[in-house]
């Protein structure tokens, strides 16, 4: 069959499905793109000819479209996601953050961006970077970094085997991540002819991988011997599908469970055995426990150091970690007893080889007492009524009342993911879709618009604040475009909350942090004249304003209700702190300084810092 590279790219990926349990569903949902001088010959040439194999989004931004790709593989449970295209340049550039964030997370997106000339003839061609170390560097080198495979086109007979070097790595669990093949503008439109094996439907089997049985053996052993056991929930257990095994696991052996933030939703927040986030933006109850636990059970978690409160609490002496999961990587962390397993088939594993056991009575005890304790707490901060700005946390607890069971609160970047993390009450697996792995501001509109494609079924609200949105709002857009419908929750606060937190605790004085015009002494004046409702709806969006938490309950509800994308704009408090989690979080101070605010930080830095333990 005699098709250009890019058309025989296009043909390929609509003949890729991803198998798992029995079911069978198509790998590409569609290719986002934005086209221009390196890629509208090419790949843009093909998705036209062949729109009805593989349909086309056009996105607003390059970033954020592989944002929505990552946004629908994780709420697909990594057997689906979304090619993009960019062209040339600072098309291809931009999508670098959004790669890096799809392989920190372990998510599946296959990148396409051009490239210069392979042939070389018109040299220098607009946007080449002319490395003169090497006429066979570009831009798209920046690439191989934050992708787990990466490849150049130069000839279309090199083509058939980088496309099955991709599909093996994105649709491998433990090695998934953003693909990139980065494409020459004249390679991709350059004809040849393809074996009709390589259009051929193909199914990738996701694999499920059994439990060592010696593995197994050995950390029921140490499971058994645990007085205190605390099991840590991470994305890997939504993943693969394990939750019903994690609430069978902790009910016959009354472990309690606490949570990532990817984990969090792995067991319904009412759980008997649930007691919440732990780490950095942690429960007391969780970090508590965390504390004076002998062995952690650590299922599907990397161990962040929000996670780990930067390797502190963890802090009983000799305490010893069990870790199951599908990468070997995460399986030995913090020199643990790895068990190199899919979480389902290794909580089955663990659970008949534990045969029966249970914790001490008193222990079950302790946990359920702490997470009431916790469960108070969060009840007092949905019901602060502070005044006259709302707080975040009652904000985040109308959000909370208004959303359906099945229905999903997306975040990524602030203080939002923290004070969520603590505070959300989730009722779903899928309820919960907080992007901390790369905290990258941007990622909220564009990762919800991905996630209510992925199910439609669901109202996704979008938690954004001020300073996130004014990074990347452009998807809006595009969410009106395809009439897929959104509820934005755009939090105003004149700043960045969080982090003139963190600086404040740091002894930097919120510097840098406020919006505010400059005077004579510096960004000190009063509050930008900007209109970020006005912006939304000028974006597409319907708009709704809300100045206090009933008048914000009432637009809510109003939003819920409409059909089409609509955004409430809400402003806040940013002073006023969530409940705190106790834990600590190591952000280094500076060792000498004339303020006295950074001298007292730092002495709080060095006491604090003497918690940290290596978990060897």
């Amino acid at each position: 069959m005699r098709l250009t590279v890019a058309q025989a790219i296009v043909r390929f990926m609509a003949a890729q499905w991803s198998a798992r349990d029995g079911a069978e569903q198509r790998f590409f949902a569609g290719c986002f793109g934005i086209f221009g001088h390196g890629n509208v010959a090419g790949i843009g040439q093909a998705l036209l000819e062949y729109g009805d194999d593989l349909r086309y989004y056009q996105a607003r931004n390059e970033q954020a479209m592989v944002h929505t790709a990552v946004g629908y593989a994780r709420m697909r449970d990594r057997l689906a996601t979304f090619a993009c295209t960019a062209s040339v340049g600072p098309g291809a550039t931009n999508m670098v953050t959004g790669a890096a964030l799809a392989t920190i997370n372990r998510l599946p997106v296959l990148l396409l961006p051009g490239d210069v000339f392979a042939t070389r003839v018109a040299n220098p061609v607009l946007q080449e970077l002319e490395d003169a170390r090497s006429y066979d560097v570009s831009v798209n080198d920046a690439f191989k970094p934050v992708s787990r495979y990466w490849d150049r086109i130069n000839r279309p007979e090199q083509l058939a085997s980088a496309l099955l070097a991709a599909m093996r790595v994105l649709t491998d669990p433990a090695e998934t991540g953003a693909v990139t093949l980065a494409l020459p503008q004249d390679v991709q439109a350059e004809a040849y002819d393809w074996p009709e094996e390589l259009f051929e439907r193909r199914v990738w089997r996701i694999a499920r991988p059994v439990p060592e049985p010696a593995a197994l053996e050995e950390a029921a052993a140490v499971l058994r011997s645990a007085r205190r056991p605390l099991i840590v929930a991470g994305g890997g257990v939504v993943y693969s599908g394990a939750t019903d095994e994690l609430r069978g696991f902790a009910e016959r052996t009354s472990m309690p469970v606490a949570e990532t933030q990817a984990g969090k939703g792995a067991l319904h927040w009412e759980h008997p055995c649930a007691v919440g986030a732990v780490g950095a933006t942690g429960t007391t109850a969780a970090n508590a426990l965390a504390r004076e636990a002998d062995v952690v059970l650590g299922v599907g978690t990397r161990y962040s150091d929000f996670t780990t409160a930067s390797r502190s609490v963890f802090a009983r002496p000799g305490v010893r970690f069990v870790n199951l999961n599908v990468a070997r990587l995460d399986a030995v962390k913090h020199a643990g007893l790895g068990i190199v397993a899919d979480a389902r088939e290794g909580l089955r594993g663990l659970l008949s080889a534990l045969d029966g056991h249970t914790v001490p009575a008193s222990y079950r005890e302790e946990a359920s007492g702490l997470a009431a304790e916790w469960n108070a707490t969060v009840d007092r901060a949905y019901a602060l009524g502070h005044g006259p700005l709302p707080a975040q946390s009652e904000i985040i607890g109308v959000v909370n009342e208004v959303s359906g069971p099945r229905d999903v609160v997306v975040c990524a970047a602030g203080s939002m993911p923290g004070d969520l993390h603590k505070l959300w009450r989730t009722r779903d697996p899928k309820g919960y879709h907080v992007e901390y792995g790369y905290s990258c501001m941007g990622y909220e509109i564009a990762g919800g618009f991905g996630v209510k494609m992925a199910d439609l079924s669901r109202e996704v609200f979008v938690m954004v604040g001020d300073g996130s949105y004014l990074m990347m709002a452009q998807e809006l857009a595009t969410a009106v475009q395809e009439g897929v419908k959104l509820t934005v929750v755009l939090v105003q606060n004149h700043g960045f909350a969080s982090i003139g937190a963190l600086s404040e605790s740091v002894g930097s004085q919120r510097f840098g942090t406020r919006y505010r015009q400059r005077t004579a002494t510096g960004l000190d004046g009063d509050v930008l004249p900007v209109d970020l409702a006005a912006n939304a709806a000028s974006l597409g969006a319907d708009v709704l304003h809300a100045s206090t938490v009933q008048e914000f309950r009432t637009a809510l509800r109003k939003a819920a209700a409409s059909t089409r994308t609509t955004v409430v704009h809400v402003e806040t408090d940013p002073l006023v702190p969530a409940p705190d989690s106790q834990a600590w979080w190591d952000v280094p101070v500076a060792e000498v300084s004339g303020l006295d605010s950074t001298g007292e930080a730092r002495a709080r830095y060095e006491k604090d810092k003497q918690a940290q333990r290596p978990y060897l």
